[in-house]
């Protein structure tokens, strides 16, 4: 009962503002609502004085993707075992997957674990 409590607020406050504006029903306003909230990642910190070099897969002779940005979080997806690097939060054989063919060094991620934080790769 709780939950469908929530729903119904979510529902009549996205609602309103939705059917006053674009003419949608309370009722695909929340499935928006939900849907939006359910992709959202939880997003971690690259060190601020790195710019990481993004690879395609777990180690430095995989090909170089991208460069992040100073400052730049990222999402987890998965985590999986490679080539042993050392940055400002240690010395790490675990690579990050930020997203599909993307891999960086959770060396140079701030998740407040020395361990795995998301379910280890396929």
């Amino acid at each position: 009962m709780a939950v469908e409590e929530v729903e119904n607020g979510v529902g009549n406050a996205v609602g309103s503002a939705a059917e006053a504006s674009a003419g949608t029903s309370a009722e695909t306003s929340v499935e928006t609502a939900v849907a939006v909230e359910t992709l959202e990642a939880k997003r971690y910190a690259v060190h601020p004085d790195y710019r990481v070099n993004v690879r395609s897969g777990p180690g430095t002779n995989y090909s170089l993707v991208k460069v992040l940005p100073y400052g730049a979080t990222v999402p987890i997806n998965c985590q999986k075992p490679g080539e042993w690097v050392t940055g400002p939060y240690g010395t790490t054989n675990l690579w990050d997957n930020i997203a599909n063919g993307q891999f960086i060094s959770d060396a140079y991620v701030y998740t407040g674990s020395s361990g795995y934080v998301a379910p280890r790769c396929a």
